[in-house]
């Protein structure tokens, strides 16, 4: 038997309806057809759209953070794990192409509506700010660890919006491994740093 709700339902449709069609283009009638159920038990859930928002917000925060502690145990050095948020792009390119990233295209659109939960879906850049930070601090670039985590947030962001713009595998796959190649200079930049004993 499955351990999903019927709540738990709702939240990850609309998930999907949100990154494939945008929140403002998802209305509860799309929902509530994804997930098969009458607007009735629909509103017993969710009196609004808002909320479902939050309830979003909140999975892809909880998701968010299990990946990353996923990637701590399943790596033992800093550079591998900062290599997983690297190739989050290869592993998710056929989505990435047609609709971009998940978290940038949320953030821009909630901007633009000017919407109450703009903070919170914010959240998710900070998770991930906040942890390559944390992994290149350990890397041994402590005094730039923080403007290392914002360049690399801001390669990927770019990176998934263009590949978006021109439907563009290649072009996501090159820059993966330009992105693991400058990694792979401040590894070796650190190591030189560090005095022979």
């Amino acid at each position: 038997m499955s351990g999903n709700t019927t709540r738990d339902h709702i939240i990850d449709a609309a998930d999907e309806l949100f990154y494939r069609q945008g929140y403002a283009h998802t209305s509860f009638s799309d929902i509530a057809d994804a997930v098969q159920i009458s607007r009735g038990n629909f509103y017993y859930h969710f009196k609004s759209k808002g909320k479902i928002l939050d309830a979003v917000i909140n999975t892809r925060l909880a998701n968010t953070r299990k990946m990353l502690a996923h990637w701590e145990i399943e790596a033992k050095q800093p550079a591998d794990r900062i290599r997983s948020f690297v190739h989050m792009l290869v592993a998710n390119r056929a989505k990435i192409k047609r609709y971009g990233c998940p978290v940038g295209t949320l953030c821009t659109e909630l901007a633009k509506l000017n919407h109450a939960s703009q903070a919170e879906a914010n959240q998710l850049f900070t998770l991930f700010r906040v942890w390559l930070r944390k992994q290149f601090t350990l890397l041994g670039r402590k005094a730039d660890a923080d403007e290392l985590a914002m360049h690399l947030l801001a390669r990927s962001q770019g990176v998934a919006t263009l590949a978006n713009a021109f439907h563009d595998e290649k072009f996501i796959r090159q820059e993966v491994q330009r992105m693991c190649d400058w990694l792979k200079s401040c590894v070796e930049s650190t190591q030189h740093d560090v005095p022979n004993e």
